[in-house]
């Protein structure tokens, strides 16, 4: 009897053994988290939780926001698609590449295996992609587990012209699923539903609300034209800007359209449209995600890609340093990392989001990476923040923004300052006057000391395409 006690005692103590191995496994091991990586194309700050423009409409990505952290003062790295989604993925700023203009074919210039998802990857995530991550339908097939062929899809609508809801008339009546992001948002969806036993990283990249603003028109009749109001504008905005900054707003062209067309208001009503038409989108991603048994243990990521001007300093489009083309919506959710409810007034630029994605991760950062994480940021929104956020348009064109000041520097030397917390429409050029001399000189110690020169063939012109054959490149 003493024998059989005895086994079974060292039979209960091996056991013992044996949950206590495992249960220091599943401590010293936890399952990574998930990713779900959201990018906007052409996306400014008129989303609800920003507070910029009333008018607009954004339930869902208001809901995000209410969910974790949301930046009030976020930058692009570019004010231009390519090479601003060539720097986030690639990790290398634009002075380092040499990326800096639509039309520079950033495959050729930066190099295969440095991508976002690569270190994601090697971690043995499965990373999926749709849309619009990368410029256009490119990407290194290497960096990607899988991602959805668009060929057969339009981004715009078929036969939707790309003036078509801006300076013309909508013309064609879509359907939500004419459109590339509903079919984006559904290939995203499928990968939620079916993750396999990998953790995931899931980028849905979303091409509303760029040009053409043309969606369904029950978006346009959430803004009735009547009830349009223009932005904050100064008919002499551009008198104490250097011959930098005006030549990047490009008064005679689109805006002496806008002014002699009187279709400044319709413009907007179909942006607005665009990014109702978006937030749809993103409300459909959400509720997705909600119903997986993932969503606890899934990062949110969410950022505009750059911002967008109507008419501000006579300038549309993106393409130049001001506050409307730069500043974008950026939202991150980790779970056990953010609380609801968080909004930081601290400046951060898209550079950011590769290392802070890995360190939430628990991934190595790879080295050639140049972003700060903002993790610190993620856990108390109001820490204690000494970095700008910096963003380049063109060969030794920058800008340096702090949560007071904008300071600009073109490549000719001119210079802009504007105080933000008294001027958030930048009205009043401050450069030229002597009493603000220390704050341009410390602004200035964030510019970089060498500046790549420019690798590709494209220019600071409105083109999203690359540079047709026999094109004058500029400056050329």
């Amino acid at each position: 009897m003493q024998t059989s006690l005895r086994r079974i005692l060292v039979f209960a103590a091996l056991l013992a053994g044996l949950w206590s191995q495992a249960f220091s496994a599943d401590v010293a091991a936890p399952k990574r988290p998930n990713v779900l990586f959201i990018a906007v194309d052409d996306l400014n700050h008129w989303v609800g939780h920003l507070g910029r423009n009333p008018q607009t409409r954004t339930p869902n990505i208001d809901r995000l926001a209410a969910r974790g952290v949301a930046f009030r003062h976020a930058y692009c790295a570019v004010p231009a698609c390519e090479p601003a989604r060539g720097a986030l993925m690639g990790g290398r700023r634009p002075w380092s590449t040499g990326l800096y203009y639509n039309g520079d074919k950033w495959k050729a210039i930066l190099p295969e295996g440095g991508g976002l998802t690569v270190p994601f990857l090697k971690a043995g995530y499965r990373v999926s992609g749709a849309g619009k991550i990368y410029h256009g339908d490119q990407y290194f097939p290497s960096e990607w587990s899988d991602y959805m062929n668009s060929k057969s899809l339009s981004a715009s609508g078929h036969g939707v012209d790309k003036n078509e809801g801006f300076h013309d008339p909508l013309r064609h009546d879509l359907k939500d699923e004419d459109l590339m992001d509903w079919h984006t948002v559904n290939y995203s969806i499928e990968r939620l539903k079916n993750p396999g036993s990998e953790p995931f990283f899931i980028a849905c990249g979303l091409h509303k609300p760029h040009l053409p603003f043309a969606v369904p028109r029950k978006y346009y009749e959430q803004f009735p034209l009547e009830t349009i109001q223009l932005p904050p504008y100064r008919k002499d905005d551009l008198d104490d800007v250097p011959a930098g900054g005006k030549a990047m707003a490009k008064a005679a062209q689109d805006h002496a359209r806008f002014v002699r067309d009187g279709n400044w208001k319709n413009a907007i009503q179909s942006y607005l449209a665009a990014i109702a038409y978006t937030d749809m989108n993103v409300g459909r991603l959400l509720d997705a995600l909600d119903r997986s048994p993932q969503r606890d243990n899934t990062i949110i990521v969410f950022w505009g890609d750059h911002g967008w001007s109507f008419g501000e300093k006579d300038h549309w489009r993106k393409f130049a340093l001001w506050e409307e083309p730069t500043r974008a919506p950026f939202i991150v959710v980790a779970p056990g990392v953010t609380r609801p409810g968080g909004m930081s007034t601290r400046p951060v630029d898209f550079m950011s989001i590769y290392p802070t994605l890995c360190e939430l991760a628990g991934l190595p950062v790879p080295k050639h990476v140049e972003g700060t994480s903002i993790v610190p940021l993620l856990r108390d929104p109001q820490a204690t923040w000494n970095q700008p956020a910096i963003t380049t348009h063109g060969f030794k064109n920058h800008t340096v923004r702090t949560e007071q000041w904008r300071y600009i520097r073109y490549a000719d030397g001119g210079e802009e300052l504007y105080d933000e917390a008294s001027d958030p429409y930048e009205w009043t050029n401050l450069a030229g006057k002597p009493e603000y001399a220390r704050t341009k000189a410390e602004l200035a110690k964030w510019l970089p000391e060498k500046d790549a020169p420019h690798r590709g063939a494209g220019g600071p012109g409105d083109e999203d395409e690359p540079v047709r054959k026999g094109r004058k490149k500029p400056g050329k």
